[in-house]
């Protein structure tokens, strides 16, 4: 299904990651993938897990993008997701309506959702606590929403400071979350496969308290002669 008139645009044809690498991602750390990621693509802090039961999620971006206030075009994204999806919601980091609840977290679940990540606020904060997938957002209030849009589905948005298109890879744990281009992803994953060694590494080394530490002072002097 796709429409094109702007603020009412939706578009469910795009390409997603592969679900082999969400499964890979999913394994990783995200402070790890942040890393060998140049630091640049995790959200900022923030925003909160509301599931005690799903601490990590990985797949593709279903992007939304909401009036403040308002969740019409974010139950046509629950409708319309595809299992797997995480469905990511720029809803203006407005916090006087909650644009989620338990239901809609419910339905979500239902549909195969792997996980949410609102840019707004939510409620039934308990309900929520016991879905089986990540429910990530700014905060948390009783009032409800409202359902007269306007919205998109399906096209670049901006959640936290990053960029995301539709079909990018998301990645969450208890860190919070991070989302890389497409593109770019499989690349980024092989690099933080890879420092997760780097990082075991390291905590050997300190439990045999061999971790080398030379190069705090190397890095001090470098910026004395600098200066």
């Amino acid at each position: 299904m796709t429409t094109e008139q702007l603020g009412f645009r939706i578009n469910a044809s795009f390409e997603r990651v592969p679900d082999e690498l969400s499964k890979s991602a999913c394994t990783i750390p995200v402070a790890v993938i942040g890393d060998v990621a140049q630091r640049i693509f995790s959200l900022s802090g923030g925003l909160e897990n509301y599931s005690r039961k799903a601490l990590r999620f990985a797949g593709p971006a279903l992007t939304v993008k909401v009036r403040p206030g308002d969740h019409l075009f974010l139950h046509k994204a629950l409708d319309i997701a595809m299992p797997g999806d995480i469905v990511v919601c720029d809803a203006g980091a407005a916090l006087e309506n909650a644009i989620l609840g338990e239901n809609m977290g419910r339905y979500a679940v239902s549909r195969g959702i792997a996980g949410i990540v609102i840019d707004g606020a939510i409620r039934d904060r308990a309900g929520l606590a016991g879905l089986s997938i990540p429910v990530y957002a700014r905060g948390v209030t009783p009032n409800g929403p409202w359902k007269s849009g306007p919205g998109e589905i399906g096209y670049p948005v901006a959640v936290g400071g990053v960029a995301i298109a539709p079909g990018d890879l998301v990645v969450g744990d208890e860190d919070g979350v991070i989302v890389l281009p497409r593109a770019e992803a499989q690349a980024v994953i092989a690099r933080a496969q890879a420092r997760v060694e780097v990082e075991a590494r390291s905590a050997r080394q300190i439990t045999e308290k061999a971790w080398p530490r030379a190069w705090i002072d190397q890095a001090i002097a470098q910026l004395s002669d600098i200066r």
